[in-house]
């Protein structure tokens, strides 16, 4: 399921001004800090890991950490469900997410398997 556009306002206006939001996909943290929420947003310039309320995913509140585009959110493991590393944190998401990570690696590290985007508009 995406992520519905007034989530992604909210994630847009803890973010820096001019930076071009390119995905988002909730995030449960597993082991440090503890179980969290989070919502990980990928710009084209970086990678926000913002907080939320735990009963409320969908209200990020704060930055909780930022990566540089260059850092990779694959692979994703599907040991015990479908997880990602980013930093030092570990992430639990849903699979249906894995598309998103394989997306955002892509669109930095190997531009020329991404497909023309087919709504260029949205």
């Amino acid at each position: 399921m995406p992520v519905p556009a007034v989530v992604r306002a909210r994630c847009r206006a803890l973010l820096p001004p001019g930076e071009d939001m390119r995905y988002v996909l909730p995030a449960l943290s597993v082991g440090s800090p503890g179980m969290a929420t989070f919502l990980i947003v990928v710009t084209d310039r970086s990678i926000s890991v913002l907080s939320t309320k735990f009963f409320d995913q969908d209200a990020p509140t704060s930055v909780y950490a930022t990566h540089a585009r260059r850092t990779r959110l694959g692979p994703v493991e599907f040991s015990a469900g479908a997880a990602i590393e980013l930093g030092d944190m570990v992430f639990e998401i849903d699979e249906e997410y894995a598309a998103v990570v394989c997306a955002a690696d892509a669109e930095v590290f190997a531009p020329e398997t991404l497909p023309p985007d087919p709504l260029p508009d949205l």
